[in-house]
């Protein structure tokens, strides 16, 4: 409690001898005991307050991405099936039906430069068919729907531009690190612009992708709010 007494010794003391009688000292001690207390509260408080606004940003954003894909498989309703030429890949190695690495991340960076991300021009052979997507929205298994969400995602995209700026090469895995900005079809024009970079994790048992995790370099509401603000000029033309 915030005025608690002081300890039965002190107590003893002030009663047991007149001479050491200070009880200015006494309530000094209890108001630094009040203050401490008080400002540990504050702290409580504002970690529930932070961890609640996280909830919130995370909320806003799995909003964002599930209505996203639902709008683009909406869209994908009327858009004109395109005929889409999936690249297979040789395997290599020792013969055991493993694909070589080095193979595989030839394919992957070939991947980046048909911005695979908004085209859904990825080559099936280089991944798991049960390969885990994640992002910081969330999280899904399975290769087709990763293409699908891609090439929905593309729909909804007036242009963009996409590279691959440095690959690392560890022992379980491979790490691409990109630079993406785009404009979307939207009638207020939003831009997205981003940073990031996603771990391919390989399997031993088949050489394929089997984890391939996105990491963006942008504060999650950050992005939200890139897709509610109008592009430069939009209100110019609106008016016009």
């Amino acid at each position: 409690m915030a005025l608690t007494l002081s300890p039965p010794s002190s107590l003893t003391l002030h009663h047991t001898s007149k001479s050491n009688h200070r009880p200015v000292d006494l309530f000094r001690s209890n108001r630094r005991q009040n203050f401490t207390r008080i400002r540990c509260t504050g702290e409580r408080d504002n970690s529930t307050s932070t961890d609640s606004s996280s909830e919130s940003g995370n909320l806003l954003l799995k909003t964002a991405w599930y209505g996203s894909e639902l709008l683009g498989i909406a869209a994908s309703v009327f858009r004109p099936q395109e005929k889409v030429v999936e690249r297979g890949i040789e395997i290599g190695g020792d013969g055991d039906g493993v694909i070589d690495r080095s193979i595989v991340v030839e394919t992957i960076k070939g991947d980046f430069q048909r911005s695979y991300f908004v085209t859904g021009a990825v080559t099936l052979d280089a991944y798991e068919d049960d390969c885990e997507f994640a992002d910081p929205a969330g999280s899904f298994r399975g290769l087709r729907r990763f293409k699908r969400n891609c090439t929905n995602f593309g729909s909804l995209i007036e242009k963009s531009n996409m590279k691959l700026m440095k690959w690392e090469d560890y022992e379980d895995k491979g790490i691409g690190h990109w630079r993406f900005s785009c404009t979307m079809s939207f009638p207020w024009k939003p831009i997205l612009s981003a940073t990031g970079y996603t771990e391919y994790y390989i399997s031993k048992e088949s050489g394929k992708v089997c984890r391939h995790v996105e990491h963006w370099n942008v504060p999650k509401m950050a992005l939200f709010k890139q897709l509610l603000k109008p592009s430069r000029g939009f209100w110019g033309k609106k008016g016009s």
